[in-house]
């Protein structure tokens, strides 16, 4: 049997009749509902998997191209080869794909990890043979589920020819986390890419931090940058009249720093042609795609349902959902109450000195959500905790802080008012 289609490009008509004779060959003896295991690096013949499931692992995740001789699905030895029966515990070592523990997290995210959770490679995959293989899945679902295949097509490529421990994207998101943790700034991630473009050409590395970025803003961690008063008075958001002001419409203090570096044409507070830099801003992270994320995630699915399902009371205080108040919460709205999966959430916001020296006069005030359905092993974790915004210094807020709060207040009503989509790994359907 010809098997050079499985060092092609997954992408080619080559590849996509070699794994449907690839599917057809492994469950010749199955029943049409068998389940056999699957050969793709996130099953890593580990997992049993359905015919339409493993053609949407094998068309999604490249065949492993060690896989040459399919003995994990019964072809013997003399069927493709004369190599010795002596030998076939080697070659079954050789078969083993090296788990990439990035692309599990964006298939576990994205919730198309499940075998039962059928979702297209593409919007027309169609199949000219045993057109059952393929789920029947919708253009809608194809169209949310886009920004999932690009993150996975990051995924699946190497960082070079050959490489098995790093995927491209996992080694930006890793590089992204040394910058985080060594407080290495923009311009120096930038000539770190640079040096290693240079030293490394055959490395599939980005030129710049500022495409790295690209990738990595797919994973949902991007904020939005809202500009405030520097007195505390107001924020330039929400309608477009507040969005287009130059000036406070409380305190007529400008929008704008007076003294800012040379560059595009603007008008600045000082009357110069600078750029126009606002004097204060808050960074603000949507509450939503980080709440879908909870249910997309088959390992904090099961967790949100928890205080619903947990009966276990022995007249000890260790979780809100014992309290008075929660009771009193359920009893007055029921229609909340009889769905587990509505969140309960906690508030709550602390000033700390970013630059670690008691001499500096300067504050941040993060503002953290915490979700109240998980049990309180998990929600009091720091893993756990919801960044919701960063509240700039240099004084406090004090009691000024419901001003800046007004984003993460309005979504919150939207929330309570209209129920919002997404996926629920649990149920396995869109909900």
């Amino acid at each position: 049997m010809d098997k050079s289609w499985i060092k092609q490009p997954h992408t080619s008509t080559e590849y996509d009749q070699g794994i449907k004779g690839f599917i057809i060959f492994a469950f010749r003896d199955e029943l049409e509902n068998g389940e056999i295991i699957c050969p793709c690096k996130c099953c890593g013949f580990k997992k049993p998997q359905s015919r339409s499931i493993m053609y949407d692992h094998l068309k999604c995740k490249p065949f492993p191209k060690e896989y040459t001789i399919w003995i994990h699905h019964e072809e013997s030895i003399g069927e493709t080869s004369t190599i010795p029966p002596s030998n076939v515990s080697n070659i079954v070592q050789d078969t083993v794909v090296v788990d990439d523990h990035m692309q599990n997290m964006i298939n576990d995210a994205f919730g198309v990890e499940d075998p039962t959770n059928e979702v297209p490679i593409e919007s027309n995959a169609k199949i000219d043979q045993n057109e059952d293989m393929v789920p029947k899945a919708s253009q809608q679902r194809y169209e949310e589920t886009k920004e999932y295949y690009e993150l996975s097509r990051e995924g699946e490529q190497p960082l070079y020819e050959g490489c098995v421990k790093y995927s491209r994207l996992s080694f930006l998101v890793k590089l992204c986390h040394i910058k985080c943790l060594c407080g290495m700034t923009n311009k120096a991630m930038t000539m770190v890419l640079e040096l290693l473009k240079d030293a490394f050409e055959i490395a599939n590395i980005p030129n710049s931090f500022y495409e790295a970025k690209k990738t990595i803003t797919k994973l949902g961690l991007n904020y939005e940058k809202i500009p405030v008063c520097p007195n505390n008075c107001m924020l330039y958001w929400g309608n477009k009249e507040d969005e287009e002001r130059e000036n406070c419409k409380i305190c007529n203090t400008s929008k704008w720093k007076s003294k800012a570096k040379v560059g595009a044409i603007g008008v600045s507070g000082d009357g110069n042609n600078r750029k126009k830099i606002p004097a204060k801003v808050l960074r603000y992270f949507p509450l939503k795609p980080r709440l879908q994320i909870l249910f997309l995630s088959s390992k904090s699915a099961e967790d949100m349902r928890w205080h619903a399902i947990d009966s276990k009371n022995d007249g000890m205080l260790r979780h809100p959902r014992v309290s008075d108040a929660w009771k009193h919460f359920d009893l007055t709205h029921t229609w909340f109450a009889s769905d587990p999966r509505n969140m309960r959430l906690a508030l709550a916001s602390d000033g700390f000195n970013p630059f670690g020296m008691m001499s500096t006069n300067y504050s941040i005030w993060p503002v953290i959500i915490i979700p109240y359905n998980t049990p309180p092993w998990v929600c009091m974790k720091d893993t756990s905790f919801i960044m919701s915004m960063i509240i700039p210094g240099k004084k406090m807020p004090g009691n000024d802080i419901d001003v800046y709060l007004q984003p993460i207040v309005k979504e919150l009503k939207e929330l309570w008012e209209t129920c919002v989509d997404t996926y629920d790994s649990l149920k396995k359907k869109k909900v």
